[in-house]
Order: structure tokens, then C-alpha cells, then sequence
């Protein structure tokens, strides 16, 4: 009986077959060879399946598993059931793999033990002037390459692309793989993990091509929709400032749209207490109760939790140079969540 490979490569698709040839090619060049494909096929009708088929019996190392289309987190479990490898990668139909990938995130992992996911910096593989707020969240995706660079930032947006990861495969043993519900899988699966101090870092090269399709879940699932982000943020979000010992917190933007999203914390617990605007016209004034103050009237550090909840393009880094400017410590004064 023949070892189990190290790797497994977990590639769950739907009616994928335009590029789907490109995807599996990619991981079959990989330069570490010590690798399995588990292609789950959830109800293709477009011949995906008939494809990997062919594919499974050209390559061994390619294994096929089919059910119903019963959705991706349904299709990422039989995946994860039928993997064998120490470690597992997400990969997607519609991206390509640089053909170090795999050995340069295995070597992540055996220069640092303490690691429990590793990733790596991806190419937008799209049009960056039609699709340039997709195209500005990869570039903030690949500033983020250390553990510390991670954790702190993971309540900004999903740090991580889902197909550039490598895991250990103990890790879902430990502490729960993907869960269905109203909320993107893998942003729940990292925020949960990262609160139960998984540490995650990047090879910081860019070894995937995240293609930008139109098909894409993240375009047309409403469990990608802006508001489930900050829905499902906001749960390990409190449960990160309780842990601080904090319940009332600060929030930096006082606009409409802030204060609605800021109101999901209220709903885990935190209590909000004041409202920070540069603002002229909403200072001074109070809000349902809470007043809204100037960045100049905030608190000493130390004396009151403040979560920065601007998004406005170069607004989230005015705020942090605000805030260090007065002494403010990121991660233990504050946390930037939107």
C-alpha cells in the first residue's frame, strides 16, 4: 500500500470547465511532487465532471469525488473527508498555482513549526481599472505577510485569499473546519481560528493568480455580501475586546453607514459609549445618547477602547497616525474593524 501523500490539494468545482484545464495543469507541474488532487465535483451539467474523470485516469494522483450540488462548504467537507496529506491547500477552478507554490509554503511550514496556515501573495488576474476596488483589496491582501501583520489587520476585511492557503490537517480536529451559514466560510473559519491563537503568515511571493471571473461566489452569494463581513466580524470582534477586558468601546466614524455596522457589536455584548469624527458638523452633538467628540477630545490611552470603523480610502491610515501621535498602542488601545 503506497504512503499518503503529504499534501492534499482540495479543488471543490461547479460547471468550472472553461478553466479548469488551466487550474489542475498548474498543480500538476508543481515542483514538489508529493502531492494529491481531491477535485470535488459539486452537480456539474456542463461536463466538468466528464473532464476530471478523463483526468483521473491519466494521473493517479488525481481523485475524483462527486455529489449532488449541494453548495461549496458542503462540497469543502467531502474534500476534507477524502483528503489524506499532513497538510491541505485550497485551490479554486479558476486559478492557477505558480509551480513553486506548494514547495515554497511546505518550506514555510518546516522553518517555522509554530505556523498553522500558510499562504502567499497572489496577482490580481483581472482588469484593474474596471474591477479597482477588487484590485486595491489584493494589494492590502499582500501587504499582510507576517503573523502580526494578520492578526491585527483580520477584522478589516478577510485576510487571507481562500485558494492561497496551506493548512495543517490537524487544525480541523482542533478547532472545527468550515461552517455553513449566512457568512463567508473561510473569513468565519480564519477569524475563529486566529481567536484560538492560530498563527498564519505568508511566503511572501506572489505563487497564485486569483482571477477575477464573473462568476465568482464573492460577486453574486449574498453570504459575500458586505454586510455578512461585518455581521460575522462582528461576533469574534467582541469576543476578542472582552477577552482584552474591555465591554465599552470607542468608535471612530459617527456617519450613518459606520454606526449601522457598529451596532452588530451591541448585539454580542459591547456597549458603545462615544463616537470619534474629524467631522466639525457631528461633534459636539450626541447620537441616540452617545456623544460625538473630536479626535482631540478622545481620552488618554489606556482610558476607554476605541475601534476604528472608517473605510473611506486613506481614512483608516490617518486614523492610526492620529492615534500614535498621542501615544495610542494598536492592539492594545485600539483595533481597526473596518
Amino acid at each position: 500500500m503506497s504512503a499518503a501523500p503529504s499534501v492534499s490539494v482540495l479543488l471543490p468545482v461547479r460547471n468550472g470547465l472553461p478553466a479548469l484545464a488551466r487550474a489542475v495543469t498548474s498543480v500538476r507541474v508543481q515542483s514538489w511532487g508529493d502531492w494529491e488532487l481531491i477535485a470535488v465535483d459539486d452537480g456539474s451539467t456542463d461536463g466538468t465532471s466528464e473532464w476530471l474523470r478523463a483526468a483521473a485516469r491519466a494521473d493517479a494522483r488525481i481523485k475524483l469525488v462527486a455529489q449532488p450540488a449541494r453548495g461549496l462548504v458542503t462540497a469543502l467537507h467531502a474534500g476534507c473527508a477524502a483528503a489524506q496529506g499532513r497538510f491541505i491547500a485550497r485551490m479554486d477552478a479558476d486559478d492557477e498555482c505558480h509551480p513553486e507554490r506548494l514547495a515554497a509554503q511546505v518550506e514555510l511550514f518546516e522553518r517555522n513549526p509554530e505556523i498553522g496556515v500558510a499562504s502567499c501573495l497572489v496577482g490580481f488576474g483581472g482588469d484593474r481599472q474596471a474591477n479597482a476596488g477588487y484590485a486595491l483589496y489584493v494589494d492590502w491582501l499582500n501587504s499582510l505577510v507576517t503573523p502580526e501583520q494578520i492578526a491585527l489587520n483580520r477584522f478589516i476585511e478577510s485576510p487571507l485569499a481562500h485558494p492561497s492557503v496551506l493548512f495543517r490537517r490537524e487544525l480541523l480536529e482542533r478547532h472545527g473546519g468550515y461552517r455553513d451559514g449566512d457568512f463567508p466560510e473561510d473569513y468565519e473559519l480564519w477569524l475563529r481560528w486566529l481567536e484560538a491563537g492560530v498563527r498564519m503568515a505568508k511566503v511572501p511571493r506572489e505563487l497564485l493568480i486569483w482571477h477575477d471571473t464573473p462568476g465568482r461566489l464573492s460577486r453574486s452569494d449574498p453570504r459575500y455580501d458586505p454586510e455578512a463581513f461585518f455581521r460575522v466580524k462582528a461576533a469574534y470582534l467582541a469576543q476578542h475586546v472582552v477577552r482584552l477586558g474591555r465591554r465599552e468601546v470607542w468608535i471612530w466614524g459617527a456617519g450613518r453607514p459606520t454606526r449601522k455596522r457598529a451596532a452588530h457589536l451591541e448585539a454580542h455584548g459591547l456597549k458603545i459609549v462615544g463616537y470619534v469624527d474629524i467631522d466639525a458638523r457631528k461633534t459636539g452633538k450626541a447620537v441616540a445618547g452617545v456623544p460625538v467628540v473630536s479626535p482631540e477630545e478622545l481620552p488618554e490611552p489606556g482610558a476607554v477602547f476605541l475601534l476604528g470603523y472608517v473605510a473611506k480610502r486613506g481614512a483608516r491610515e490617518d486614523t492610526r497616525s492620529r492615534l500614535a501621535r498621542r501615544g495610542w498602542h494598536e492592539g492594545r488601545d485600539f483595533l481597526m474593524g473596518a
